[in-house]
């Protein structure tokens, strides 16, 4: 059981790490079960590039929408970029700081999508296979087809069973050939996404620190702000309806009193609790009120706290004493045996 708490201990410290390499490996698992079971090349002149080009560019898209959507704090985002300024401020770099956070989590499944189907090299393949050099890799002497005839050829590359144009260009040179060229892509597109990574990650802090630090403070602060607005607000509908229930059973009570002279209960103990922690909010009118002002409104965010004794460093004027001096206290114990 150690063991287990561990790594649950590790997992919950390291949730955006370990939430960004389970995105990594899905997107990396989507890529190759599509790669191995649905990628079929359409082998036509005037469709390969559009369905290459696709396989290699929408699904990234889609994922890049879905890392968005699928994170719980565009919400947060959304709530306070449209939310009105009332007595809180809104600052747009800690907005900034959000989004920016949310982009780098949603690129991870894309990137790793873009770099496993150009390393794969099907869809550059697929795409360009009418675009081949065949003065340099094949026989450029055949002239006795047209330009129309020889794109038609070349198209059926990807499509071993029904390639025909052994004598231009032999099937195996050039699918080697494509591929190459889209490998040498992937590791580039990875050597620029891992230095871009790097960047990020690494220097930006060292430039704007105190900046970095600030926005991040805030962007923790709204998202902790909102967590425990929410379990307030589900702890006070508790509380609410428990009170609702048991009144509502009282007056049932009460009338059979009325009718057959039953003694009434008492209230049980939590409820009793329950009515406390409603906090004066005991009508529905009220609480849309509260949450309308909630919205609006914010308190702003200035904590009035008593000031601390300017003794041992600490800043403000001293405490008043809660109680008078002991000579004082003997006196007034005096005057009022007296």
């Amino acid at each position: 059981m150690d063991k287990f708490r561990m790594i649950f201990q590790f997992l919950q410290s390291n949730q955006e790490s370990f939430m960004n390499g389970i995105c990594g490996i899905m997107a990396l698992a989507s890529a190759q079960m599509y790669s191995a079971f649905d990628f079929n090349c359409p082998c036509l002149p005037h469709y390969n590039l559009v369905y290459g080009l696709g396989v290699l560019l929408v699904p990234p898209f889609i994922l890049f929408l879905l890392g968005f959507v699928l994170n719980n704090n565009i919400s947060m985002l959304a709530e306070e970029w449209r939310r009105p300024r009332g007595q809180r401020g809104k600052d747009p770099a800690v907005l900034r700081y959000m989004f920016c956070s949310m982009a780098q989590r949603a690129m991870i499944a894309p990137v790793v999508w873009v770099s496993v189907t150009l390393l794969d090299g099907k869809c550059i393949t697929c795409a360009f296979c009418t675009s081949l050099p065949v003065e340099t890799l094949g026989n450029a002497s055949h002239t006795s087809l047209s330009q129309g005839e020889m794109k038609r050829v070349l198209a059926r590359i990807p499509c071993k069973e029904i390639y025909n144009g052994q004598e231009f260009i032999a099937n195996e040179v050039a699918i080697r050939y494509l591929r190459c060229i889209s490998q040498a892509l992937g590791w580039c597109f990875v050597l620029l996404m891992t230095t871009l990574a790097f960047l990020v990650r690494s220097l930006r802090p060292c430039f704007t620190q105190a900046a970095f630090l600030k926005s991040r403070y805030w962007s923790h602060y709204i998202d902790i702000e909102r967590k425990l607005f929410d379990e307030t607000c589900a702890e006070h509908a508790k509380s609410f309806a428990k009170v609702c229930i048991q009144q509502f059973f009282e007056s049932m009570s009460m009338d059979l009193v009325a009718t057959r002279c039953h003694p009434p209960r008492k209230a049980p103990v939590d409820v009793e609790e329950a009515a406390e922690k409603l906090l004066g909010i005991t009508d529905q009118g009220t609480m849309n009120a509260a949450l309308k002002s909630w919205h609006r409104c914010k308190p702003p965010l200035h904590l009035h706290s008593p000031t601390l004794p300017n003794s041992n460093g600490w800043v403000g004027e001293k405490l008043p004493p809660t109680q008078p001096p002991a000579p004082r206290r003997e006196m007034a114990a005096y005057y009022s045996r007296v």
